[in-house]
């Protein structure tokens, strides 16, 4: 795995949680140690979180870990709690404070969905009454009476051009 290919999934991950319970400002910067070897940091503001492929100077916290590891926290697989208590993330900085964060951290939940079915086949049934409707309003004799007229004049309209 590459530094950028990293970035992207982290960026992917922590994209899609919530961040509307924290209401103060967070920003840890990331140090990747191994494969994907670099630093980028996670920036927690306004209910949104950001990550970006820079270092920050004016962090909160410094988490030194691997890849793995840096994945597996930006997808809820593992708390940072946990990754700090096994040694597989060091931090530097104000812990209790990002702790806090970390753990407020939600997936989003997704907004029911409205259904549309209903509405259209309401409105297709009103179409059919109306059909139907006009198709019993006219009479049989009166049908049959302009279908005569209309062949007559046919035929008179294709003997003269015939002749």
């Amino acid at each position: 795995m590459t530094y950028e290919e990293l970035v992207k999934e982290v960026k992917k991950n922590y994209g899609a949680l919530d961040a509307s319970n924290i209401k103060e400002h967070v920003a840890v910067q990331f140090n990747i140690e191994g494969e994907a070897e670099g630093a980028f940091y996670v920036e927690i503001a306004d209910s949104n979180v950001d990550v970006e492929p820079f270092e920050y100077y004016d962090r909160d916290a410094v988490v030194t870990t691997s890849a793995d590891i840096a994945i597996s926290l930006s997808s809820k697989k593992v708390s940072l709690k946990d990754a700090y208590n096994d040694e597989t993330a060091k931090v530097w900085g104000d812990l209790d404070k990002i702790l806090y964060a970390f753990e407020q951290l939600k997936a989003k939940e997704e907004a029911p969905k409205k259904t549309v079915a209903k509405k259209t086949t309401a409105k297709k049934s009103a179409a059919k009454k109306t059909t139907t409707k006009k198709a019993a309003a006219p009479k049989a004799g009166t049908a049959k009476k302009a279908t005569t007229s209309k062949k007559a004049e046919e035929k008179k309209t294709l003997e003269a051009v015939a002749k």
